[in-house]
């Protein structure tokens, strides 16, 4: 996983306490070496300059001869006159005509100082033999000495004196400054990440108001009605990026409340045109239809085309007056009038309804699967007539002769509390684009057939709005295999809880 990827899931606290941190670490990362390396070369330098004293003082190779036996025999004793103020660990070798000739250390053996030669291995002889008289000191890894500063110089008898001291000491003086920076270091961290969080936390204070803020206002409904947006960002110092976050903020909060008041005085008005104008319109419509009955009543001849036409005033007149009360309903129900409470037994209301709608479409085939108790919801009986009416109606419209409709009626097996209205068919189904609005108003599945057969396009925007206004919801199903819309009421104060034990089936 990338830091970037890393980074996209955290929040800005913790990005910029990790950021503080890790800047932090590369900070004690390069302190630490940078100390190592300087406290590394002092200390070299200082071994080198030891290391010029211990040459000028240790001549054993250059005044001891070698013994017949060859390197790696210890000299005879009284052989050792630079052995004092040497310390221990010091090499001294001697290179004579391109070979070594001798190799001893100075040791402490059971508090005795003394020199012991010192057995080299070809790569350690290589090393030595490389070395360059009369120049800079080196570093180098003899295998049974462990690292060594070493120094080549020219002796009086043309011979190499090489003289070597240990590098332990240096070693072990650095790892203990880089173990105790790390102890330190790691608790610096430590402290930091923790202060730092707090110290975070505590600057965006002001940025989290306004997540707050945001947040709720983002659980008010702002969709429709009134709605006041009392929430505001406190305010905090406009020099900083915060506080002219929080101030744009509260101006967008102000332009938006002006908005939705704007739009609700608006919609008020449009709300209170509708219900004028449909009031105003159900006396006219009902003097047509009354003078256009008179006119076909009389009992004077009227010629078949006078008598057409007047069919047909009466038959718009009718469908006009539909619509008007339709819309007068929605108006009402935008309104937010309060319906009547009862109780209403939903059991018959759909017997009663299913029956008209078998009347109605006969070539369509009705079924009823019912409790064997009856199911009481509490609401508008005349309302919820409506809704089923309207839901059967558009099943017997939009599907052809021969269709099986079922409508259930049980209560909901998730909760004990609501009762579950389905009307199902097997038509052709509700096309997928018109799924997603099929509960607006003016929305038609075809318009020339809708047209044809009467329908408003209100309908399903109706029982929507009444199922809604009685505490309920109204979902849609439907594919290529049929289409099921499935209401959900709250159940009243007669139905029985859980489920039924069982149920009847009238076809």
């Amino acid at each position: 996983m990338s830091v970037r990827s890393w980074l996209a899931g955290r929040t800005l606290r913790t990005r910029l306490t990790s950021g503080v941190v890790v800047l932090l670490a590369v900070s004690c990362l390069g302190v630490g070496i940078a100390t190592s390396v300087t406290l590394e070369g002092f200390l070299v330098s200082r071994l080198d300059q030891q290391l010029g004293e211990a040459g000028s003082r240790l001549d054993v190779s250059s005044e001891q001869p070698a013994t017949p036996e060859g390197i790696g025999q210890r000299p005879p004793p009284g052989s050792e006159p630079g052995i004092q103020g040497q310390a221990v660990g010091t090499l001294a070798a001697r290179i004579s005509k391109g070979s070594i000739t001798q190799a001893v250390v100075v040791r402490d053996q059971a508090g005795e100082v003394s020199l012991s030669n010192v057995a080299l291995s070809p790569a350690d002889r290589a090393t030595l033999l490389h070395l360059v008289p009369d120049g800079p000191s080196a570093t180098a890894r003899l295998s049974t000495l462990a690292d060594y500063r070493l120094r080549a110089t020219k002796g009086r008898d043309e011979d190499i004196h090489i003289t070597g001291l240990p590098l332990h000491d240096i070693e072990s003086t650095v790892h203990r400054l880089q173990a105790i920076e790390l102890v330190v270091f790691a608790i610096a961290l430590l402290l930091t990440g923790i202060a730092g969080a707090g110290w975070v936390t505590l600057s965006l204070r002001p940025l989290r108001r306004v997540t707050i803020t945001a947040r709720k206002v983002t659980s008010l409904p702002l969709s429709s009605g009134a709605v006041e947006l009392p929430h505001r960002v406190p305010e905090t110092d406009p020099r900083t990026e915060v506080g002219q976050l929080g101030a744009a903020f509260n101006q967008m909060l102000g332009h938006v409340e002006t908005a939705l008041e704007q739009r609700e005085g608006s919609e008020a008005r449009l709300r209170r045109f509708v219900a004028d104008a449909s009031h105003e319109l159900r006396t006219p419509l009902a003097g047509i239809r009354s003078y256009a009955e008179l006119a076909r009543r009389s009992t004077e001849e009227v010629p078949e085309e006078v008598s057409h036409a007047l069919g047909r005033v009466e038959s718009e007149a009718v469908r006009m007056g539909l619509l008007v009360d339709d819309l007068l309903l929605l108006a009402r129900l935008d309104a937010g009038r309060p319906l009547e409470q009862n109780d209403v037994d939903l059991s018959r209301l759909v017997i009663e309804v299913t029956s008209d709608a078998r009347v109605a479409g006969p070539e369509h085939r009705w079924s009823l699967d019912l409790p064997d108790e009856p199911l009481i919801v509490r609401g508008d009986e005349h309302r919820l007539h409506h809704v089923v009416g309207n839901l059967l109606s558009n099943a017997r419209i939009h599907t052809p002769a021969g269709t099986a409709v079922v409508v259930r009626l049980a209560n909901d097996p998730h909760t004990t509390d609501r009762v579950l209205l389905t009307v199902g068919d097997n038509g052709p189904g509700i096309p997928p684009e018109l799924q997603t609005k099929v509960f607006e108003r003016f929305v038609r599945a075809d318009d020339s057939r809708s047209r044809a057969k009467g329908s408003t396009g209100l309908g399903l925007a109706i029982a929507h709005a009444v199922v809604k206004a009685h505490g309920g919801t109204l979902t849609l199903t439907s594919d290529q295999n049929g289409t099921e819309f499935r209401i959900s009421l709250p159940a009243g104060n007669g139905s029985g809880g859980g489920a039924p034990e069982g149920s009847a089936r009238v076809s």
